[in-house]
C-alpha cells in the first residue's frame, strides 16, 4: 500500500507543511505525521478527506506509487484524469436480474431522476426501479433507460425514454456519438460528446438543438456513462423546416470559423 508515501509526496509537491494540511483536514499534525510515516492507518473518513483534498481517487492513493509516475501522467491526474478510469474497482455498477438470471433494463423516470443522482450505486435503490426487457438488445450487455426533459436534443422530444449501454472505460467514448451521462452537479444529461479525456481530462458536450451552447465536463464530475442505443416516444418527430435547417447550418459554420480562429491564435 502506497498511501503514506503518496500523501507525503502530494503535500511536498504543493509546497505545503504538515501544519498546513492538518489544518485544512481538521486533524492534529501528529495524526497526519503518523499517516505519512506509516505508523498509523487511516479509517474510511480520513481516506475520503484526503481524496477530496487532493482530488484523487482513494484507489489511486492506496494502490499506485505516485512517486514513480512520469510528470506528464501526474499532471493528467491533477487535472482529473485518474489512473483508475479503466478500473472496475472504481465503478461497481448496481444492477438487477430477472428470475431467469438475465439482466433487466431499469427505468429511471423523470420523477426518479433526483433519487438516482445519489442512489445510482445503491443496490437497494436500483432494486425499486421499474424494469423491462427489449428482446432485440444483446443479452451480453448492460442497458438502462432514462426519461429526458427539455428540448436541447430535438428532434428527440421532451419526455422520450432513451436507452443506453453501460460504458465501463470512459476513454473509449467516441466523438460525435450520443451518451447519457450522470454528473455530480447537473444530474442526468443527454448529449453528443467530444472525447478530450486524454488531452485535458474533459468531455465536451453538444446539444442537437443549435440554440444551446456546448460546455465542458471534467472527468472528476462524471459518475456514470451510457452510450445511446435507441429511444421510445409517443410523439412523432416534426419535419425539420427549411428555416430551421438553414439556421442549423449557419450555426455549424459559425462554430467552425470560431475553431479556426482559436487555432490560429494558439500558433
Amino acid at each position: 500500500m502506497f498511501f503514506s508515501g503518496n500523501i507525503k509526496f502530494l503535500r511536498k509537491r504543493r509546497g505545503l507543511t504538515q501544519d498546513d494540511v492538518a489544518a485544512s483536514l481538521e486533524m492534529k499534525r501528529s495524526t497526519l505525521s503518523g499517516y505519512e510515516n506509516n505508523v498509523a492507518q487511516p479509517g474510511m473518513e480520513a481516506l475520503i478527506s484526503f481524496s477530496n483534498y487532493y482530488r484523487i481517487a482513494i484507489d489511486t492513493l492506496i494502490r499506485i506509487d505516485l512517486t514513480a509516475l512520469p510528470e506528464s501522467q501526474m499532471r493528467q491526474i491533477e487535472r482529473g484524469y485518474d489512473v483508475f478510469l479503466k478500473g472496475s474497482n472504481l465503478r461497481i455498477l448496481a444492477s438487477t436480474v430477472g428470475h431467469d438470471n438475465e439482466e433487466n433494463i431499469e427505468l429511471v423516470s423523470e420523477k426518479a431522476k433526483a433519487g438516482y443522482r445519489s442512489g445510482f450505486a445503491d443496490p437497494e435503490y436500483i432494486r425499486i426501479l421499474p424494469t423491462f426487457r427489449l428482446p432485440f438488445l444483446s443479452k451480453q450487455k448492460k442497458y438502462r433507460t432514462f426519461q429526458i426533459s427539455g428540448d436541447s436534443m430535438l428532434p428527440i422530444p421532451h419526455g422520450a425514454y432513451v436507452t443506453g449501454v453501460f460504458v465501463q472505460d470512459w476513454t473509449t467514448v467516441r466523438d460525435r456519438d450520443a451518451y447519457i451521462i450522470l454528473t455530480a452537479e447537473e444530474g442526468i444529461v443527454f448529449k453528443v460528446v467530444e472525447n478530450r479525456i486524454k488531452i485535458d481530462g474533459k468531455l465536451t458536450l453538444y446539444s442537437l438543438n443549435p440554440m444551446y451552447d456546448p460546455f465542458d465536463l471534467e472527468v472528476k464530475d462524471i459518475r456514470e456513462v451510457w452510450q445511446f442505443v435507441n429511444y421510445i416516444s409517443q410523439e412523432v418527430p416534426e419535419n425539420v423546416s427549411a428555416e430551421n435547417y438553414y439556421l442549423t447550418e449557419s450555426v455549424k459554420k459559425l462554430r467552425e470559423e470560431v475553431k479556426i480562429i482559436q487555432t490560429k491564435l494558439k500558433l
